[in-house]
């Protein structure tokens, strides 16, 4: 039984060759243990070494955090595992498009809080916004809590894109 004193959220980058499967495989692992993924995102990030980048926001005890690691070190098409949070605090920053309908005062509001968040409006008619916003996931969420009574009709997140503080590369 988990005690929620000792769960921590962390976050790892997943170096991998970019290969058909390899997603499935990462995520198999973490299905498989019924580990929960709060965030994933990859893309290629070495177009000419055929390398991608997998960053996964996970949450355990310090125990199962460890036991994830070894686990995704051991599969074969992981380069490199790096717990970007034992590291130092990470730069985590996410991207999201919130729909939001509404007119009057709520339409009025709403426009006020995007800019308080420096959300962009992106597609707009006389009923509707969409807006982008980026920065940190409490940011965004903060913003989305705050648009559910003014209209909030869908919402679409990119999950975390992670990086190390500091010149060297991870």
């Amino acid at each position: 039984m988990l005690h929620s004193q000792n769960i921590e959220s962390h976050t790892l980058s997943v170096l991998v060759d970019n290969e058909p499967g390899v997603l499935a495989r990462v995520v198999g692992l973490f299905s498989g243990r019924g580990y929960n993924i709060d965030s994933l995102t990859v893309s290629e990030t070495e177009h000419q070494k055929h390398l991608s980048r997998i960053t996964v926001v996970t949450t355990g005890t310090p125990r199962i955090i460890e036991q994830i690691k070894s686990q995704l070190g051991r599969l074969i098409p992981v380069r490199s595992v790096i717990d970007l949070t034992v590291m130092g605090p990470p730069l985590e920053r996410e991207l999201a498009l919130i729909k939001v309908a509404g007119r009057g005062e709520n339409r009025v509001e709403a426009l006020r809080l995007a800019d308080a968040f420096r959300a962009t409006v992106i597609d707009a008619t006389v009923e509707h916004f969409v807006f982008e916003i980026t920065g940190r996931s409490n940011k965004i969420g903060q913003f989305i809590e705050l648009m559910v009574p003014l209209g909030l009709v869908e919402v679409a997140r990119t999950g975390v894109a992670s990086i190390m503080r500091g010149k060297e590369a991870t």
